[in-house]
């Protein structure tokens, strides 16, 4: 698809076309709902009489659906429109949020009750995620690519600051229910703006063989390129210890160590407010070796983990956070860079599902263990375990020469990739896309 540029004499830079502006606004008010529903989660499940254990299997539910669906949901992203399947799932999560705030508004929530709903919402983010990051793709021409999708993820996490500190807020002042209505309506709001997004220039794609010749034909695409498969493996490690640390430690610390869900509120907007003043530089700043830059940038994502361990008092977490939220978004506009000059259009959201996949795979399993490895380890020793893995894991990729050499270069097309035994793939023809939104990977 070919990106519609900005009518003659805005005032809008020439990439900010209409479905740019669209999908932009969109993340803004789903981010503005969904940050706010994460914490809103987790005191729902304190507020019903859970532990720590429980948590963890409410965050399990989550993401369990999400790992085993997102493969399905890559393939149905390269075969339906793609805008189609992004307002479905849309209504899919604002209907489970709208349940799931009545039960806890009426003081009838339970522990099953919550698995199922959160099951769903994780249900409609597998669906969800590899179609827009294959449309976000095609909405930015390649030569704008690192600037727009600096500012697309500006304007996210910039919503995530207010939806991190707006939903402590309420937390603490009118309870999680009224979070999570206000997260449905954020869903019902953002599905409806995708709605009118512009797809008559998207063209028409051959039928394929199937759901699992197309699921065959992304994993060739992804196991032929080193660079790809081992920042996955890297990140499905960092994002499962992220993953306990947000969904469980952190919350129990906050109520027991800094006062409350506000400390913790304000420490995940800071985390946002990092990641904008991230993308601020990103806009400025293109690394030649932009996924050696980016990895050195995972580093630093261990942080809050050993604030926690200490634990640090709040201002302490708060700084910690700031600085990891800088550090990922050089390494997400890196990314997304590296996956707009590598990877074909028609297998975007294919190779995208494998990277979501790979990245959550073991979501379930640290979030379920969290409780478990408290006791056998102590909270203190759980967190300081979690930061270590998190910087091995990052210097073991470092490793791969591909992550290290890897260099930026102006319009060219996706190359061949080397199949697993060091040959090439044949090239697939296809119109170049825009950057890939990404995983944000640091919201699990």
């Amino acid at each position: 698809m070919s990106p519609a540029p900005a009518p003659p004499g805005s005032r809008r830079p020439e990439w900010a076309g209409r479905n740019y502006l669209l999908l932009t606004a969109a993340t803004v008010v789903t981010n503005l709902g969904t940050h706010g529903a994460l914490i809103a989660t987790t005191w729902a499940v304190f507020d019903s009489g859970g532990d720590a254990g429980d948590v963890g299997i409410v965050a399990m539910a989550r993401f369990l659906p999400l790992v085993l669906f997102l493969l399905v949901g890559g393939a149905v992203a390269d075969r339906l429109p793609r805008h189609r399947v992004m307002v479905a799932a849309n209504a899919l999560n604002c209907v489970s949020q709208a349940v799931f705030a009545a039960l806890v508004l009426s003081g009838e929530a339970r522990i099953w009750q919550m698995m199922v709903l959160t099951a769903l919402c994780g249900t409609g983010q597998a669906f969800f995620n590899p179609a827009a990051e294959g449309m976000l793709l095609a909405t930015v021409g390649g030569e704008h690519a690192s600037r727009a999708f600096a500012v697309f993820r500006m304007a996210m996490h910039g919503a995530s600051i207010g939806g991190a500190a707006l939903g402590g807020a309420l937390v603490a002042f009118v309870g999680p229910g009224w979070v999570l209505v206000v997260d449905a309506v954020a869903f019902a709001v953002a599905g409806g703006l995708r709605a009118f997004l512009d797809v008559k220039g998207v063209p028409e794609r051959a039928p394929g063989g199937g759901l699992f010749s197309d699921l065959k034909e992304g994993w060739q695409e992804f196991v032929g390129r080193p660079w790809l498969w081992s920042i996955v493996a890297q990140f499905s490690v960092v994002v499962g210890l992220i993953g306990a640390v947000e969904a469980v430690y952190g919350p129990l610390v906050a109520r027991e160590e800094l006062g409350g869900a506000r400390p913790w509120g304000f420490a995940l907007a800071a985390y946002g407010v990092g990641t904008v003043a991230g993308a601020v530089l990103m806009t400025r700043w293109k690394p030649r070796r932009m996924l050696f830059v980016g990895t050195l940038g995972v580093f630093p994502i261990a942080l809050p983990s050993a604030a926690l361990a200490v634990p640090l008092p709040a201002i302490g977490l708060t700084a910690a956070m700031f600085v990891s939220g800088v550090a990922i978004e050089v390494f997400g506009v890196s990314w997304m860079t590296a996956m707009h000059q590598e990877i074909p259009e028609e297998k975007l959201s294919r190779v995208s599902a494998y990277d979501w996949f790979g990245s959550t795979a073991l979501l379930p399993l640290t979030t379920a263990l969290a409780g478990p490895a408290e006791g056998a380890f102590g909270r203190s020793g759980a967190l300081w375990g979690a930061a270590a893995l998190m910087v091995v894991v990052t210097a073991l990729v470092l490793l791969v020469p591909d992550v290290r050499n890897l260099t930026r270069r102006p319009h060219a097309p996706a190359q061949p990739p080397a199949g697993p035994t060091g040959k090439e793939l044949p090239a697939v023809p296809g119109p170049r896309s825009a950057d890939a939104e990404g995983a944000v990977r640091g919201n699990g």
